[in-house]
């Protein structure tokens, strides 16, 4: 995963207003017996995953659906990840750690996760969707380039608080909101700018 980057700093912010880039593939993970990799351990709260476990569990249950392994497993590889990553990055992440799980498991559970609120789905502009571990992480949007597809996450509080006047205004009680912003960033600029220094 890319180091952190700062987004440049609005009048007036808060101290939450920084930025993640997370573009490309997810090298994080856990490798074989759900070791987490040195890489991943940062992100990966034991006490965190426990709660998720338990709502997934409750979740399972409502729904009268079985608890397998191949679930959990999913559900342990994801929380070891940074940033957000495809059914395909996932699928062969777990093959490559020697995990037995079908495509189709993946793709089932993946949706019973977005269910519950524990993972997040994006579509970013394109056909492939992302997913992101999504419970007991902060809201927070993007800012996607149209020509890499780098994604850049930023937190802004002035966001929450025009989301709370607009719920208040039209009488609604505001479960989420997605803001996605789409442009060009600073290295593409710099490498269409290599290649027309004249333009």
């Amino acid at each position: 995963m890319n180091k952190p980057t700062a987004v440049p700093t609005p009048p007036n912010p808060s101290a939450d207003a920084v930025g993640q880039s997370t573009g490309g593939s997810s090298e994080t993970g856990y490798a074989a017996k759900h070791t987490p990799s040195a890489a991943s351990q940062a992100t990966l709260n034991t006490d965190k995953l426990e709660e998720v476990k338990k709502l997934f569990t409750a979740h399972l249950e409502n729904k009268g659906l079985r608890k397998t392994g191949e679930r959990y497993a999913i559900l342990e590889e994801i929380y070891a990840r940074s940033g957000h990553f495809d059914v395909d990055e996932l699928y062969a992440g777990m093959k490559e750690r020697g995990l037995q799980v079908s495509r189709a498991t993946v793709y089932n559970t993946l949706d019973l996760l977005v269910e519950q609120g524990l993972v997040s789905k994006h579509q970013f502009g394109r056909n492939l969707a992302q997913y992101e571990k999504s419970y007991g992480y902060r809201q927070h949007d993007h800012v996607i380039c149209t020509e890499c597809h780098k994604v850049v996450e930023f937190c802004d509080p002035r966001i929450h608080g025009i989301q709370t006047m607009v719920g208040d205004l039209l009488n609604f009680h505001i479960l989420h909101h997605s803001l996605n912003l789409y442009g060009i960033c600073g290295d593409c600029r710099a490498q269409a700018a290599a290649r027309n220094p004249h333009a």
